[in-house]
């Protein structure tokens, strides 16, 4: 479990502005169902260019919840110039400090943010959309993002640059290109991973019950909106045996949906060493 901050929780059980602007002057739309974050920012400007209202929709963890609100509260009466200067520290600390496991969710929140206000300067799309070179084809994310995100945030090993953007943080094949990006940036040589630190042993029914509580509450919901849905069958050490119901069953990327959305989310939030194996029922 996190240690997270009473203000943590008090935005995660309690958000300030959920919802969507109708007729915004700017939206920001970051993340995916199947990375397993999504956050939409809108908002509007009043006479004075200040931006009087600031809505989200986020489909994550507390985390995000609770960034996503955070930044609405930070932002609301500021002017854009203003807004634009917000960074993802600034959201962590508003919300008394993030696990450094979660801090990918104030990056997400400053990314909404920042697209939402090019969408209404510039008329652009309000999704993200990949520009450059991709270093992690797992999570879409670009080599002008990693640096950006060890710049800012002055990150010195791969294992933090996973917990504030995600990257690395599937296969790990790109664990080589950041380690150039970190060496790059900060003017040293590669660091190598570090290696997180034991996860607290939990007994199996303990296991059992957490894996059941994150597929309801986490995963769950995302396949439904496709039309699918998850069954847990069996629990055997680390390996977490499941089978894929309605159009998942059939779904030519469901392997993707098991590694990418449902093993992703167990380590998240049960172990990080738990394998998810599709059986047949």
């Amino acid at each position: 479990m996190w240690d997270y901050s009473d203000k943590v929780l008090e935005h995660f059980r309690h958000p300030r502005n959920v919802g969507v602007i109708k007729n915004p002057d700017g939206v920001g739309e970051v993340g995916s169902m199947a990375c397993g974050d999504a956050l939409k920012l809108t908002f509007k400007l009043d006479a004075q260019g200040r931006l009087a209202d600031v809505k989200f929709q986020t489909f994550g963890c507390a985390s995000a919840i609770a960034s996503s609100s955070a930044l609405t509260e930070i932002v609301k009466g500021l002017t854009l110039d203003e807004a634009a200067q917000v960074t993802n520290q600034d959201i962590a600390n508003y919300l008394g400090g993030l696990p450094e496991q979660k801090m990918h969710c104030s990056v997400m929140g400053r990314e909404a943010l920042e697209l939402a206000i090019d969408n209404y300067r510039t008329g652009k799309t309000a999704k993200k959309i990949l520009e450059g070179k991709v270093i992690c084809h797992c999570f879409g994310v670009t080599e002008e993002e990693i640096e950006r995100v060890v710049r800012d945030n002055r990150l010195a090993t791969i294992e933090q640059v996973t917990n504030y953007c995600k990257v690395g943080g599937a296969c790990g094949k790109c664990h080589g290109d950041i380690a150039a990006i970190i060496a790059r940036v900060c003017g040293e040589q590669p660091p190598t991973a570090v290696k997180p630190p034991p996860a607290p042993r939990l007994t199996t029914l303990q296991k059992i019950k957490l894996i059941e509580e994150t597929m309801e509450k986490e995963i769950r919901p995302a396949l439904k909106k496709d039309g699918g849905d998850i069954e847990l069958i069996d629990v055997v050490d680390n390996r977490v045996q499941v089978a894929l119901r309605g159009m998942c069953a059939n779904c030519q990327v469901a392997r993707f949906t098991l590694k990418d959305v449902v093993e992703a989310k167990l380590r998240e939030f049960v172990a990080p060493d738990l394998v998810v194996e599709e059986v047949p029922s």
